[in-house]
């Protein structure tokens, strides 16, 4: 039996985040991982070796915003671990059914003169709303940064610029209450109140309902923000493929002693008779301990209705997961992804096309109603294949490493039911999902994309199609929400999961949360992990980790006095 003072369940990449900030503090680390490699989501993987060796693909993670706004790649040294970023410009390109196209680079100003050609007025007020959403990510990135019930964390880390951010937006009484409301609307509603033209609303839908929702969904207004970050920190991919990332994070933690096991599926959490965590058993039996704790990077419903012993979770945690099973909110939206190894670029000829243009994402949204159905009907077991609205990436375009010369590599997210309503009890794990269904599927994706890159279908070589089912099948999630849980307002920052375990804390003692399900949620930003880490010190040493985040906040508000009187 080996003994590690933290055993982390899961080698995704907040998993690997959270080891390598404990590891640098000094404790031994164990990772375990279910899949043969580690990654979790963020995996870049030769998936069809037979058919086309030398294809590399991003099998679920992508386009990388939010890691930007925090300093896990520095803090963590990847760079030295070989990662490197590569800044997308343009950003998205969104050719449409009616000839238009919205162009958008990092530049605001450049994106304007694009809009411009449509209209002038969205074009003045597109630079107003990004205006808008750079200011608040900025006055809010530090809560993202934080452990979400920590105040002191949370005002550690506003510098002088942020708190400026923050006082322009809530000003007086009435802009902090217009403020509120505009977090507690829909997309929809915002983008009506600002644009005019399909032509711009139709792609900040399309980008603002990622976070998991129609755009027509209450409370996800904050979505608005996912088109800001393109602009603002950038939007960016690990040289090689998001898989670059977690090599980097491998290298690091096993460069700093921490040890990671693949094949290794946690089957349950290990409670003493004293009601403290003290390890976990994998399938086969083998067991681990931990003396110090044991931090899940899946999610807190699975952990608490799978991993912990029935009568422990009754006992020490009675009534939990019951409220996560209830509380928590999930709207039966998963991905259908589809790779495909291609012979040549797509080429959009009707729309002047230009090699640049699939530098960054290329979004079919054709309206803002053709966005709302695709979002709506998954959550009703429909599958909304009639007229796709897609997100789509040649990764290629800007990395030519990810495929054999002059070839390319094509990413096609759909959003699909994870359950297919009539379906129940048949396909893969009673969801209705079969082969001959998502091939069907897929094929009428690429028909809709077809529409608009004509050379589409002949290029392709070779394709991989994977399931809402079968995505949750290989990534470990629960009923194909990559996300963990919907990333609603309601269900953010202390509400996520649930208030009492929204401090990565959970009632049974030595046993912490991280991950996609924890505060600030999905897509890949390491935060989770980072303040995981956090949490877990302050518990261990918490005078030790108090007085040296004391220095730190010193240290930086004195160099950002020392900025301002330059």
């Amino acid at each position: 039996m080996q003994t590690f003072d933290v055993v982390i369940i899961g080698a995704g990449h907040n998993g690997l985040v959270c080891a390598g900030y404990l590891l640098k503090a000094g404790y031994s680390v164990l990772l375990l991982e279910k899949r043969e490699i580690p990654g979790g989501a963020a995996t870049t993987e030769e998936a069809l070796p037979e058919d086309a060796p030398g294809f590399y693909f991003n099998l679920c993670a992508i386009d990388h915003e939010f890691i930007h706004l925090g300093p896990v790649v520095d803090e963590l040294e990847l760079e030295r671990y070989g990662l490197e970023y590569l800044y997308c410009d343009p950003i998205t390109y969104c050719p449409q059914a009616d000839g238009k196209a919205f162009l958008a680079y990092r530049s605001v100003d450049k994106t304007c003169a694009e809009i411009a050609r449509y209209s002038q007025r969205d074009a003045e007020k597109y630079k107003e709303y990004m205006a808008f959403w750079d200011t608040l990510t900025q006055a809010i990135t530090p809560v993202f940064n934080a452990p979400p019930k920590s105040v002191v964390d949370i005002l550690g880390n506003y510098g002088l610029h942020n708190l400026q951010d923050l006082f322009s937006l809530i000003g007086g009484v009435d802009q902090a209450l217009d403020l509120i409301r505009t977090m507690l609307n829909s997309p929809q509603d915002t983008l009506n109140e600002w644009f005019e033209t399909e032509v711009v609303k139709a792609p900040l839908a399309r980008l603002a309902s990622e976070l998991g929702g129609p755009p027509s969904q209450k409370t996800l207004a904050v979505g608005s923000m996912m088109m800001g970050l393109r602009h603002n920190p950038g939007v960016a991919r690990p040289r090689g493929g998001t898989g670059a990332l977690v090599e980097a994070l491998v290298r690091m933690v096993e460069d700093n002693g921490g040890v990671i096991l693949c094949d290794q599926s946690v089957e349950q959490i290990l409670v003493n008779a004293n009601g403290r965590v003290e390890g976990v058993r994998v399938a086969g039996g083998q067991e681990y301990r931990a003396t110090k704790g044991v931090i899940s990077n899946i999610d807190a419903q699975r952990v608490f209705q799978d991993l912990v012993p029935t009568a422990d979770a009754q006992t020490l945690a009675p009534g939990l997961a019951e409220r996560l099973d209830r509380r928590i909110v999930n709207n039966n939206e998963g991905i259908l992804k589809i790779d495909c190894a291609l012979s040549e670029m797509p080429r959009f000829e009707a729309y002047n096309h230009q090699d640049d243009y699939l530098i960054g994402s290329v979004l079919i949204a054709d309206s803002v109603d053709q966005v709302e159905t695709a979002h709506t009907m998954p959550s009703q077991g429909l599958i909304p294949d009639h007229d796709p609205s897609l997100y789509v990436v040649v990764p290629t375009v800007m990395d030519p490493s990810m495929a054999p010369a002059g070839q390319h590599t094509l990413w096609i997210e759909f959003f699909a039911p994870y359950q297919v309503k009539g379906a129940e009890g048949t396909g893969l794990m009673g969801t209705g999902w079969t082969d001959e269904l998502k091939n069907k599927v897929a094929d009428r994706v690429l028909d809709k994309l077809a529409d608009y890159t004509p050379n589409l279908k002949e290029s392709v070589i070779a394709r991989r199609v994977e399931s809402p089912a079968e995505l949750t099948q290989r990534i470990g999630v629960r009923k194909g929400n990559h996300y963990h849980i919907d990333m609603t307002l309601d269900q953010m920052v202390f509400f996520r999961p649930l208030p009492e375990l929204a401090n990565y804390q959970t009632p049974i003692d030595g046993l912490f949360l991280t991950g996609a399900g924890t505060h600030p949620g999905g897509s890949i930003s390491g935060m989770p992990g980072r303040n995981c880490a956090r949490v877990f010190l302050s518990v261990q040493e918490p005078l030790k980790y108090n007085l040296k985040e004391a220095g730190n906040w010193l240290k930086d508000r004195f160099k950002s006095v020392a900025s301002l009187s330059r």
